[in-house]
């Protein structure tokens, strides 16, 4: 039996309190692991801020652009609420432009003279309203052919109007706030033709 024990190599606390080599290594690594999923989480979130803003932005954009068309729709209802309307009253102008055209011989009777100039006054008061409603008279007499505006029944010869230019309305024509409501109708001068060389010259 030997008499030399192996001296212990410390106490028995001290064995205790040794820590492992390792055990630091995993909660030093704990807050940078934190941290990058905070920062995961932060972008994510951003992005999603970003999506929602983007998505909120265009919804604003369709409401507003929704609103103006609506306006846009409303003033032209209003605008053109009374074309039908409009387009049957011009005929009715027009028969009583075709009663004022009408020469009334001197002698005529007082009372027949009286009715022309109710003709006159009734022409008047209805191109007032027409003006008050947005209907603008069309007479392009002498005017250059429009084809947005006028419509060309014939052509003719005319050495008093130029080329392309109207000779002579048939029926006025009528603008309803500016859109055509019913084009003049009109006859127009045609450009004068080359004259024919002699046979025999180039």
């Amino acid at each position: 039996m030997s008499q030399y024990k192996e001296a212990p190599t410390g106490s028995p606390e001290q064995e205790t309190a040794t820590p492992a080599p390792d055990a630091g290594t995993a909660h030093d690594l704990e807050p940078a692991t934190e941290t990058q999923q905070l920062q995961a989480e932060l972008e994510k979130l951003r992005a999603e801020s970003a999506e929602n803003l983007d998505r909120f932005l265009r919804a604003k954009a369709e409401v507003e652009n929704v609103r103006k068309r609506g306006e846009a729709d409303i003033s032209t209802a209003r605008k053109y609420a009374i074309e039908r309307f409009a387009a049957g009253i011009v005929a009715v102008r027009d028969s009583l432009e075709l009663a004022r055209m009408v020469e009334l011989p001197k002698d005529s009777n007082p009372a027949v003279q009286k009715m022309h100039e109710g003709l006159d006054l009734t022409l008047k008061l209805l191109d007032g309203i027409f003006q008050k409603f947005g209907l603008t008279l069309l007479d392009p007499q002498g005017q250059k052919f429009d084809p947005e505006r006028h419509q060309a029944i014939s052509m003719v010869d005319s050495v008093e109007v130029p080329p392309y230019h109207v000779v002579n309305v048939v029926q006025k024509g009528f603008l309803l706030n500016e859109r055509l409501l019913r084009p003049a109708m009109v006859v127009v001068a045609r450009a004068a033709a080359a004259p024919e060389k002699p046979a025999g010259q180039a």
